[in-house]
C-alpha cells in the first residue's frame, strides 16, 4: 500500500516538546508500505516550508532510486541552550513516529552523536521492526563507513555529465562547499584526472590553476572550514560573496547551503555544467535561467542520493547483510553509482530531446516502474 504526496504532505507534526521545550516540525511527504525516512536538520532559520521542501526531495530521491520507502524530514529551530537536552526532548517527542515506521536520521546541524542521543531517548533501534528481518549489525557499524557515499554519487553524476557532453581531457572543477560531500567529490574527480581550480568555504573562495586537494583536506575541520592561515602560497583568496561563480570552469559542484544558486546571482555563472551535491542547492528561478542559457544541471534528487539511499537500503532491508564489511560497503557504493549514472544519463537524454524541465518526465517513468 503506498501513498504519494503529490498534493501536499501526507502529514505534518508540529514539535512542541515532551517534557521539555523544542520548536520544529516533522513533515512526512509520502508513505510507501507504511514507511518513510529523511534527515533531521537543526539551524536557527529553518522553517516548516523548508522542511516540507526537503521532505518532497526525499520522496523524489527514493522514487528515482527505485526504493520502496516514502520521503520525510525533520527540522528543529536552533535556539541555543543545552544541546543534549534538545535532542533528548526531540527523541521523546518523535518516539511514536520512529516506532511507527518514520526513520529520522541526520542532516545539517545534527551529528551522529546527536542521533545516538535521540535514538536512545526514544528507545529506538533500527535493527528491529515488526514485519521485517532484523539487521544483523548495529546502525553505527553499518552507516559510518559510508560517510563518503554521497560524495561518491555526486562525483559519478559529474563524470556522467562530462561524458555525455563529449568532452575529452581534464575538466576544470569548482567545488562550492568543502564539508564531507565537497571533500569527497574533490578527491573523486582529482583521482580521475580532473583539475580542481576553485573551492569555497564560509570564509571565501580560494583558487589556482590547480589546487592541491589532499593538502587542503588536511587543513579543513569537520565543519568544512579551511584554515586560511595554512594555505599554500600560490593560491588566491577572494572573500567577495559568491566569488566561486566568477571562476572560469567547466563544471560547478554545489555542496553547501540551500539556494546557493539563485535568481540574483545566476547571471554570474561561468561553468557550463552544474551538479547539485546539496539539498535544494538551486532555486526554481535559477534553474530556469541557467537552462535558458544552455547550462546542463543535474539536480540533487539524482546526484546526492548516496547518504539517503544507503540509509534507505538498510531500513528496507535491501542490503545483503551477509557480505563481509568491505564487500558490503562496496556493494552500497556500486548500487549508488549505478542509480546515479542511469538517472543522469536518462535525464540528459530527455533534456536533449525536448525543451523544458526533464525531471517530471523522468520521475513519472520511475514512479511507473516502482509500482509495477
Amino acid at each position: 500500500m503506498s501513498e504519494q504526496g503529490s498534493n501536499g504532505p501526507a502529514f505534518t507534526v508540529h514539535l512542541g516538546g515532551s517534557g521539555g521545550h523544542i520548536k520544529g516540525w516533522v513533515v512526512v511527504d509520502s508513505l510507501v508500505d507504511g514507511l518513510a525516512m529523511g534527515g533531521t536538520r537543526m539551524t536557527a532559520g529553518v522553517t516548516k516550508e523548508e522542511v516540507a521542501g526537503l521532505a518532497r526531495d526525499m520522496t523524489e530521491k527514493f522514487t528515482l532510486a527505485g526504493l520502496r520507502i516514502g520521503g520525510a524530514k525533520a527540522g528543529i529551530v536552533a535556539e541555543g541552550g543545552d544541546r543534549g537536552e534538545t535532542f533528548r526532548t526531540f527523541g521523546r517527542t518523535v518516539k511514536p513516529l520512529l516506532h511507527g515506521g518514520i526513520h529520522l536520521g541526520i542532516d545539517m546541524g545534527v551529528t551522529p552523536a546527536d542521533r545516538a542521543v535521540f535514538f536512545d531517548e526514544a528507545g529506538y533501534d533500527p535493527r528491529y521492526r515488526l514485519g521485517a528481518p532484523d539487521m544483523p549489525i548495529d546502525w553505527r557499524t553499518y552507516y559510518e563507513p559510508l560517510i563518503d557515499c554521497t560524495g561518491h554519487g555526486v562525483g559519478v553524476a559529474a563524470l556522467t555529465a562530462l561524458e555525455a557532453s563529449g568532452r575529452s581531457g581534464p575538466a576544470r572543477i569548482v567545488i562550492q562547499g568543502f564539508g564531507a560531500v565537497g571533500r569527497a567529490v574533490a578527491r573523486f574527480l582529482e583521482d580521475r584526472g580532473h583539475v580542481v581550480v576553485g573551492i569555497a568555504d564560509v570564509q571565501g573562495t580560494i583558487s589556482a590553476d590547480r589546487l592541491p586537494v589532499a593538502d587542503l583536506v588536511a587543513i579543513t575541520d569537520e565543519f568544512g572550514r579551511i584554515d586560511h592561515a595554512r594555505l599554500p602560497q600560490h593560491v588566491t583568496v577572494n572573500r567577495e560573496p559568491d566569488a566561486w561563480l566568477d571562476l572560469d570552469a567547466d563544471l560547478l559542484v554545489l555542496a553547501a547551503q540551500k539556494y546557493a544558486l539563485n535568481a540574483e546571482n545566476a547571471h554570474r555563472l561561468r561553468a557550463r555544467m552544474v551538479i547539485e551535491g546539496a539539498n535544494i542547492a538551486s532555486s526554481d528561478e535559477a534553474r530556469e535561467k541557467v537552462a535558458a542559457a544552455g547550462v546542463t544541471l543535474v539536480p540533487g534528487v539524482i546526484a546526492n542520493i548516496g547518504g539517503a539511499g544507503s540509509a534507505a537500503l538498510a531500513v528496507t532491508r535491501v542490503v545483503p547483510f551477509e557480505l563481509s564489511h568491505e564487500a558490503r560497503k562496496q556493494w552500497v557504493f556500486d548500487w549508488v553509482a549505478d542509480r546515479v549514472r542511469t538517472n543522469t544519463r536518462d535525464l540528459l537524454e530527455i533534456a536533449a530531446s525536448r525543451a523544458g524541465d526533464p525531471l517530471p518526465e523522468l520521475l513519472a517513468t520511475r514512479r511507473a516502474e516502482l509500482h509495477r
